[in-house]
């Protein structure tokens, strides 16, 4: 089976067909001009002033960052518990293993309670 050739590629010229897109830019568009952004008097609110993007309540940031870091560390030792726990109940070791379950009830209601602790936070 022998390979029909592709046809060969039109020579490339830069510009467009149609000459009134040739233009230069400000002709184009003339509603921008060079001042556009500082000096246009359409422009009313130039976006965020200086201090944007920093905590305006550090209260409540560091009220937030230390209820995380609280339930992080809770999560973490659930976690290990529950390794310990399914080991112990693998083993054999009931008791241990229902130990291990309680704990990991009263971790979960101690997120619980660090999730009511401030409902306007939510």
């Amino acid at each position: 089976m022998s390979e029909t050739p592709l046809p060969p590629r039109p020579e490339y010229h830069p510009g467009s067909a149609q000459p009134r897109l040739n233009r230069p830019v400000h002709e184009r568009y003339p509603q921008i001009r060079s001042t556009s952004g500082y000096a246009d008097p359409r422009i009313r609110h130039t976006g965020p002033g200086p201090g944007a993007g920093t905590e305006q309540e550090p209260e409540r940031s560091s009220r937030l960052n230390a209820r995380l870091a609280l339930a992080l560390t809770v999560v973490i030792g659930q976690l290990w518990a529950l390794t310990v726990t399914v080991n112990e109940w693998m083993k054999g070791n009931t008791g241990t293993a229902w130990w291990g379950a309680g704990f990991l009830i009263l971790s979960f209601l101690v997120v619980i309670g660090l999730w009511l602790l401030d409902p306007k936070d939510r």
